[in-house]
């Protein structure tokens, strides 16, 4: 019995750093493109998406999960939103949205991370004591200019069964900017048809933990559902929230029922 948990523990170690070396030549090969394109100068935010797309996908792939549009994801401007089940999400909704994404501005700071985060044409957020108001302001002048930006409104991560409340203050930006909202919705499918319980990110799991789980985890998928997307014009920011959370909640359902075997349980 010692000896057969040796081995697995040893074929699980070799499966962890197999997806850490793919995770970190995946880094590599994102600031070699960084630097080629000289993104690290001033990112070239109109060729960027494509670059970014590629990249979310091969570092979605290092931790062995493979994303899936179950319908095709049209690459058009506006507010992109989706739910948020992990810290996973990034690299999968990188992999099929033009959207840049949102960050603290201290994120900015980190050595590695920083660096590919303002190569990639991140929008840094410079936050206030709880001034969301001025978030949206940023976000809203970000859109104007045509480029998109992704964020989630639930605010926090769930289990990815359902939706949680949505916190609507940033869809402001939608409102001031003129563009649509442009919701979608995903779920991590375990190879037998269930929803993955390694890759949720959430409660008081720390991320250490987390990561261990998704490393240790095989042949998930990450299902990437478009919802129809919400023109703002005419709609308050309280209309929009109301019809968003609809949305995305029907949506999930949705999703859940073309790409499960079994039904989810509360």
């Amino acid at each position: 019995m010692s000896q057969a948990k040796s081995s697995f523990s040893l074929r699980r170690q070799l499966g962890r750093g197999k997806q850490i070396a793919g995770m970190t030549t995946t880094i590599a090969g994102g600031m070699r493109a960084a630097q080629r394109i000289g993104a690290f100068k001033q990112p070239p935010r109109e060729k960027l998406p494509r670059y970014i797309q590629t990249f979310c996908r091969k570092m979605a792939g290092s931790f062995g999960v493979k994303v899936v549009e179950v319908e095709p994801v049209e690459q058009h401007h506006g507010l992109w939103v989706s739910n948020h089940v992990s810290w996973m999400d990034i690299p999968v909704v990188g992999t099929v949205s033009p959207a840049f994404f949102l960050s603290k501005a201290e994120i900015g700071e980190w050595p590695v991370f920083g660096k590919l985060a303002h190569a990639a044409g991140t929008l840094f957020i410079e936050r206030g004591s709880g001034d969301a108001g001025s978030v949206s302001s940023q976000i809203a002048d970000f859109l104007a200019k045509g480029f998109s930006v992704i964020f989630f409104p639930e605010a926090t991560t769930t289990s990815g069964k359902k939706i949680k409340r949505i916190h609507g203050t940033l869809l402001q930006s939608a409102i001031d900017a003129d563009v649509p909202i442009r919701p979608i919705v995903i779920a991590y499918v375990d190879k037998d048809g269930t929803l993955s319980d390694a890759l949720p990110y959430y409660g008081k799991m720390t991320m250490t933990d987390s990561m261990k789980k998704v490393l240790d985890s095989k042949d998930v998928t990450a299902y990437v559902l478009p919802l129809a997307p919400i023109d703002p014009k005419g709609c308050t920011k309280s209309e929009l929230t109301n019809l968003l959370q609809a949305r995305m909640q029907e949506g999930l359902a949705e999703l859940h029922s073309r790409v499960l075997r079994v039904p989810v349980e509360d």
